[in-house]
Formats: C-alpha cells, structure tokens, sequence
C-alpha cells in the first residue's frame, strides 16, 4: 500500500478543518499550501495578530472553568489563550474545527498539555498516549509492512491498566485509519513466560484486561517481538497464540522500549513514521516531530482529518 497516497486520499472524501498553530514555521507554511492546493483538508495556520479578541475572551472563561480547580486565575487563563496552540485546541473543542496538528516547533509535553487541558479525555480509554503508523519498505510482515507502534511519546511507564487502554486505543485507530483488522501484540522480552521476571506480570495482567474489555479484538500477550511478527517462529515459541506471528499493532511495555523501538526501524529499515498521534483524547489531534519535513506535516493533517471523519 502508498501508505501517503492512500491516506491523503481517503482525508480528501470529507474535506475538514485542520489547524495549524505553528505560523512561524516555514515547513508549517508549506505543508499548508500543499493540503489546500491539494484539497486534503482545509488547512488553516493559527495566527497571533490574527485572532479575534472576542473568541480569546470566550476561550478565557472557558479554560478557566476547565482548570480551575487546579488553581489558575482569570489572568492566567486570558495569557494563556494569548497563545496560538491553546487557541486552535479551544478552537477545537468548541467545534469551529475538526482538529489540530502541532509540534514542528513545540515540544511533545508542550502539545500534550494543550490538548489535554482544551481537548478533554475520552472516557472510554482515561489514558493519553501515541502512536506511529509505520510503514517499512520490502516487508512482508504486519500488513505488508504497515504497522502500528504505541506507546512511543507520552506515558513513560504505563501501569497494567493504562498499558491495556492503549492497546485497545491504538486498535481502534488502526481500525479507523487503514480500515485494517487489528492483530494486536503485547510485547515483552519473553513469550508466554518463557522468562520470569517481575516487570513481565504488568503485560500478562493488561493483557488479560484488554481481553476481558474487548474479547472481539484478536489480542495475545506476553510475546517477543519475533512471535509476535514472524509466523514460523510465532508456531516454534507459542502454538496457541491467535496472532498466528501476524501482528500488525505493537504494544511496548514502556516509553523507553517504543521509542527506541520507532526510531529504530525508522532509522535503520528506511521506514515511513507518521505520527505520533495522539490519542485517548475526545477530539483528533497530532504531534510532530521538530525534526518533520513539511510531507510528514501534510500526512498528520491527513490522519487527523481522517479521524473526525
């Protein structure tokens, strides 16, 4: 599959506004002309001297309802709205947007907060996380290369419970992207307890949450990566594994495993990253790196577009 091609397709079915807050940023700009010379979305670049002082005042009572337990002020709130990020995302949860797509020149925590603080949780999952749709070229494993890598940018170290709600997040958005069945693996450094250790009872625990949660969705845990994605190995390490060594949504243990792991494949196979995305979230939004060219911006819009679909 032409994984951009494909997705930039799909977007382009249901047109949605997609903001971007990052005006600055000349990849930003560019991404932009490209998105709307193509019809993908409506991009719109959030910018300062541009925005209306009475949605800013509006924002500001709105953010101040939403934070006000954790002790913000009413002049905290105007400031903060002052900014483009904080802006677009009360933009978003207002519905005068589908969604928005930041991080060329902030921070993932920067872009997390935001979204968290304007966007709200969705109640069904109560964990923020990301994911990586990864594309690796001359790959027949997953769905001929294409897989999703979760949790690579958010939680550091998730408990059994947040681990099992990402699995099952990141499921879901695999379904919603690439319209694939997801085959989802519960990574470790042992298959089926082959090794002992404590660190391996939290993957054994969420995975049997996420079974418990969603006994539809083809979930298995814990596997080494090889099981995971190799069928021969998949039938020499675990007989009864359902994934059959066709896993094509990876769930890693912690922050460090999935991000090490992204980078990984990316750097080294010459995979295609899009992402992180964001999610857990009630409205799409998307990070991205500070190290993005302008089609890896084009491709976030794509997927965010996609997800308010």
């Amino acid at each position: 599959m032409d994984i951009e091609s494909f997705l930039r397709s799909k977007a382009k079915k249901n047109k949605k506004v997609i903001l971007l807050p990052e005006p600055e940023d000349i990849r930003v700009v560019k991404a932009a002309k490209i998105i709307n010379a193509e019809g993908i979305a409506k991009a719109v670049i959030v910018r300062k001297d541009e925005m209306d002082s009475a949605k800013i005042k509006e924002y500001s009572g709105l953010f101040y309802e939403l934070r006000k337990t954790k002790g913000i002020t009413h002049e905290d709130a105007e400031r903060i709205m002052h900014s483009p990020l904080y802006y677009a995302a009360m933009m978003v949860r207002t519905g005068c947007a589908s969604g928005f797509v930041a991080g060329a020149s902030h921070t993932t925590p920067d872009v997390a907060r935001a979204a968290i603080r304007c966007l709200g949780l969705d109640e069904k999952y109560s964990v923020v996380s990301s994911s990586f749709i990864m594309s690796v070229p001359n790959c027949a494993y997953g769905d001929d290369g294409l897989f999703f890598f979760a949790d690579c940018g958010i939680v550091p170290e998730p408990n059994a419970r947040q681990l099992a709600n990402i699995a099952l997040s990141t499921a879901e958005l695999a379904k919603k992207i690439l319209g694939i069945e997801p085959r989802v693996a519960m990574l470790s450094f042992s298959t089926k307890s082959s090794s002992d250790h404590n660190s391996l009872e939290k993957v054994k625990e969420a995975t049997r949450i996420a079974k418990e949660s969603r006994p539809d969705l083809k979930i298995d845990g814990e596997l080494q990566l090889d099981s995971a994605i190799i069928p021969e190995v998949a039938k020499i390490k675990n007989a009864y594994d359902i994934l059959e060594g066709r896993a094509n949504v990876l769930i890693f243990p912690d922050l460090n495993s999935g991000n090490i792991g992204y980078k990984l494949v990316q750097r080294l196979a010459g995979a295609r990253a899009i992402g992180p995305v964001l999610q857990g979230l009630a409205k799409p939004c998307c990070d991205l790196s500070r190290g993005c060219f302008a089609e890896d911006i084009v491709d976030c819009v794509a997927v965010t577009a996609i997800r308010a679909q």
